[in-house]
């Protein structure tokens, strides 16, 4: 079970593995960087998802996963999660939200692999990013 994956990771460690981190609150950005760097992972954060878009696009390879909130000033997880769909169909995105549940996208065509509600603990965040990067 320890064989690297195509995108680079290794179960039980980052292996380097990139991972897109999009959120409004400069603090969550920095205590994903806290958390899964120590780890092995190559953490890119992104303040502006129009941004985090653009270099999503242009990206070879893409991340191996995509972290985002929900609520942003300027787009929503959900608008967000669908936008990088368009690009990479299969990419892996979990979403994050402190003010809605996993009901949001219970009807949308473009849903995240993994929710995680805020507030979360360190270990739950390593936990479901090494589980959904496993899958």
């Amino acid at each position: 079970m320890n064989q690297p994956e195509a995108n680079g990771f290794e179960s039980g460690n980052g292996a380097n593995a990139l991972i897109y981190v999009v959120d409004d609150e400069p603090m969550l950005l920095e205590l994903a960087a806290v958390v899964l760097e120590p780890h092995g992972f190559k953490i890119k954060t992104f303040r502006d998802p129009q941004s985090a878009l653009q270099a999503f696009a242009s990206a070879r390879p893409p991340p191996v996963l995509v972290i985002t909130d929900y609520t942003m000033h300027n787009m929503t997880g959900l608008e967000f999660i669908e936008a990088c769909r368009k690009v990479q169909p299969r990419q892996k995105i979990l979403l994050l939200s402190g003010t809605v549940d996993e009901q949001v996208y219970r009807h949308s065509p473009f849903k995240p692999d993994r929710f995680l509600a805020k507030p979360f603990q360190a270990k739950q965040l390593l936990d479901t990013v090494r589980s959904l990067l496993a899958d």
